[in-house]
């Protein structure tokens, strides 16, 4: 077999199965499990897979520019936005994290709310403003483009002040066994800190991200209450159901 045709069936076995043994597929295929981790460091060096201990996981479609990620999975984004904002009692205080399911988030939030709305996104905070009755607080820093949030240790520090009833996590990977990531390490800290300053944190997760993954995890499922999701999945932890 070809080193062309070896990974095109890499990447097919990805889309099938949603993870790749490299040790299983060199026995089934007869070749040696340093050819198939081969194939898979090239295909993860062109943006193709994840790798992770014993073999690869798809790679998030999440993981693109911002700009790019505002036309990928739109009606499913709008359904988990329309399920996470059922969660945003009036009075409350959340936080709500960047990325554009929670932009989608904003637009789904009752026009007469009256709650407190955290959130490190310039772009989050500039939809609120259509909301009257929503006090907005945007926490400095600075900006990371890739994902329109702020970052570093003027966010960090202003994060520390924050008390909330709850945080509306945005990951570009969920996967049952590699968990909850993204692809940057400055970012998953940030989140794991703004998840610090919640009650209770719960993840939104369109299509695109479910089975997943990126290379930094955010949190460990122990540490999140659910995910909100509007595909069929079955997680470690509660799923929202988003219809």
């Amino acid at each position: 077999m070809l080193a062309a045709e070896r990974r095109d069936l890499l990447l097919a076995r990805l889309r099938t199965d949603g993870k790749v043994i490299a040790k299983e597929l060199a026995a089934e295929l007869g070749l040696s499990e340093d050819s198939v981790r081969r194939d898979l460091r090239e295909l993860a060096a062109a943006g193709l897979c994840q790798r992770v201990y014993g073999g690869a996981l798809p790679v998030s479609p999440a993981v693109a520019d911002y700009a790019t990620r505002t036309a990928v999975s739109l009606d499913s984004k709008a359904r988990v936005a329309r399920r996470a904002a059922e969660l945003v009692r009036p009075g409350s205080t959340v936080i709500l994290d960047g990325g554009t399911t929670a932009l989608a988030v904003t637009r789904a939030l009752p026009p007469d709310l009256a709650a407190t709305v955290v959130t490190h996104s310039p772009t989050v905070a500039a939809a609120l403003v259509e909301h009257p009755t929503v006090e907005v607080f945007l926490i400095g820093g600075r900006l990371f483009k890739h994902s329109a949030v702020t970052s570093g240790a003027a966010a960090a520090e202003a994060a520390e002040r924050v008390q909330a009833d709850l945080f509306l996590l945005g990951v570009t990977g969920v996967h049952p066994e590699a968990g909850l990531t993204t692809a940057d390490a400055d970012e998953a800290a940030m989140k794991r800190l703004l998840s610090r300053r919640a009650a209770d944190t719960y993840v939104l997760a369109s299509e695109e991200k479910i089975g997943a993954a990126s290379p930094f995890e955010v949190l460990p499922w122990t540490a999140v209450a659910g995910v909100i999701t509007d595909a069929d999945v079955r997680l470690p932890v509660p799923v929202l159901h988003a219809g």
